[in-house]
């Protein structure tokens, strides 16, 4: 039996229990056999010496290829050693050991097979309180120094966990008794006012916001920084915290707080503050979601077009990053094709010809469905991009059968609520783009509907088609309402006069494009060194 494995048969819900079996089973008196290998030793002793050096460079090769390396090698479906293992090595270090356990609790929510366990779960979240506090509880600056993937995986990882906590807890259906009596007496931990009051907690104390608005006007946002807010490790924090509010109130159904929160954030420009393309990919992805729905749509399908570059072009630097989100990454690629597909079909415009290309390859058979009109369609790709909403109160103990996705299908039914609005744009769309003028009579009989239906859909084209867009400013709530449709049309008397307004297609993009790889060529043709006479009547070059 693997001595860092997880056996539920000794899981009694009860903390203090399975902690004194855990200790007296998995720890050292009663595990004397196993041997801490000699490298994870010498890794865990560099390890904590560059965190107290503060050697940012070194903890950043540890933590972000060392540790995955040694997870694969010797600890692939098992846990780490835990803290009472490693203490005979490292001491009692007691920042080095929050760390450890913050990435020792990660490692068994990501690659053991039965998950953690409810006392795990606990601990990880007191594990973070510890972190947050020594941090947030200081009369100065604490002296740590972190990469900023750790930052922000620390932050990501804190709302996935309190997510992944949600969703544990409103399973009943096999709990027994114990646990669902653990949870019932103990609704503070991974509560969500908590999870809410650090993130606030950290943008307050870095003074993030001032310095962002002070940035944005040009100005040194040290000025407004402080003691805590100059500090990299607060200025970061405060600064991803604010993306994990964006991402937390996504979940939760509050799309204007979750853009609201990012007021100061100037999301068009890049930054320093945008190094992490984890936490780039996250912005977008949750910025872009916030406006479909509510309905702003072409600055959603700016967002999801913007980030899909990004990705293109960050590729191989997110691909050898090392950090564990690579596979998140990945995934999140694919759900923001779908998003920007079901954007594009209530919102048609023109986007980057190669993102346009990829999306007819990959996704050309479902918009085509969506394109006629079928509902299964659009909840398919909903249901596969959407994010993991969460309930943020407890479920009711004494309903075994509650419904764990209740969540999910209110979110469903808002936004396919939007769609049947909708349903019958497209087609009608594809009608007006055959004419220029066309009595009423005649279309509503070629859509098989009576000329009032056909009016009231006119009406619902006009109105949706007209919307809120960015322009100009911070906040992403500000805008302008613009048409976005690429065919207008007013009605005169029972006549229907139509207008393409459709965009003449961008051909300086092209040749831009072509003058690059152009020039590309010319400069790798420039590099290669000239042929001699010799090799060039001989041919050895080659």
């Amino acid at each position: 039996m693997d001595p860092y494995s997880f056996d539920d048969r000794y899981h009694t819900g009860d903390p203090n229990q399975d902690l004194n079996y855990e200790k007296q089973h998995y720890n050292a008196p009663a595990n004397k056999n196993y041997i801490v290998p000699e490298e994870i030793k010498n890794f865990l002793l560099f390890f904590q010496r560059s965190v107290r050096e503060g050697n940012v460079s070194d903890v950043a090769t540890c933590y972000e290829h060392d540790f995955n390396k040694l997870s694969e090698r010797f600890f692939k479906n098992s846990p780490w050693p835990d803290a009472e293992n490693i203490i005979q090595i490292v001491g009692k270090d007691d920042v080095f050991l929050i760390l450890y356990k913050e990435l020792f609790y990660r490692h068994i929510i990501a690659r053991t097979m039965s998950g953690p366990s409810q006392e795990q779960r606990f601990e990880a979240y007191c594990n973070y309180c510890n972190f947050f506090n020594m941090i947030l509880s200081a009369e100065g600056p604490v002296g740590l120094q972190l990469p900023d993937q750790w930052l922000w995986d620390i932050i990501d990882e804190f709302i996935y966990q309190f997510q992944d906590f949600c969703k544990y807890r409103t399973k009943l259906v096999g709990k027994d008794d114990d646990e669902v009596a653990f949870l019932r007496s103990n609704p503070k931990i991974w509560n969500v006012h908590s999870v809410l009051n650090v993130l606030h907690s950290l943008v307050d104390k870095s003074n993030i916001n001032a310095q962002l608005e002070m940035y944005g006007h040009g100005d040194d946002p040290d000025i407004l920084g402080g003691d805590f807010g100059r500090h990299p490790l607060y200025k970061m924090l405060g600064y991803f915290s604010l993306i994990g509010l964006l991402r937390l109130h996504s979940l939760l159904g509050d799309y204007y707080q979750a853009i609201k929160v990012l007021e100061f954030i100037e999301l068009d420009k890049q930054t320093s503050y945008t190094q992490v393309p984890t936490c780039q990919v996250t912005t977008y992805y949750y910025v872009g979601f916030a406006y479909l729905m509510m309905r702003r749509y072409k600055d959603a399908i700016r967002s999801f077009s913007s980030i899909l570059l990004y990705i293109q072009r960050t590729n191989y630097m997110i691909s050898t990053t090392g950090s564990y989100q690579i596979d998140v990454v990945k995934k999140m690629n694919d759900q923001i094709m779908n998003l920007l597909a079901i954007c594009l079909v209530l919102h048609p415009m023109r986007i980057d010809e190669g993102l346009q290309t990829l999306l007819t390859e990959k996704y050309g058979e479902k918009t085509q469905r969506m394109e006629k009109g079928h509902p299964a369609a659009f909840e398919e790709a909903f249901a596969f991009a959407c994010p993991r909403f969460l309930s943020p109160v407890p479920p009711n103990f004494d309903d075994p059968i509650f419904d764990a996705k209740e969540s999910y299908a209110l979110q469903l039914k808002v936004f396919m609520e939007e769609v049947e609005q909708q349903i019958m744009i497209p087609i009608i769309r594809s009608f007006l783009k055959l004419y220029t003028t066309m009595p009423i009579s005649k279309l509503s009989t070629f859509l098989e509907m009576s000329e009032n239906e056909f009016k009231m859909h006119l009406l619902c084209f006009k109105h949706k088609m007209n919307s809120l867009v960015w322009t100009k400013g911070t906040s992403g709530l500000d805008g302008q309402f613009q048409s976005g449709s690429e065919v207008d049309f007013y009605i005169d008397k029972e006549m229907v006069h139509i207008a393409d307004t459709k965009v003449a297609r961008r051909y300086g993009e092209f040749f831009i494009q072509q003058i690059h790889k152009f020039a590309e060529l010319n400069k790798a043709l420039k590099s290669k060194e000239p042929f001699t006479n010799e090799e060039f009547a001989s041919g050895n070059r080659y």
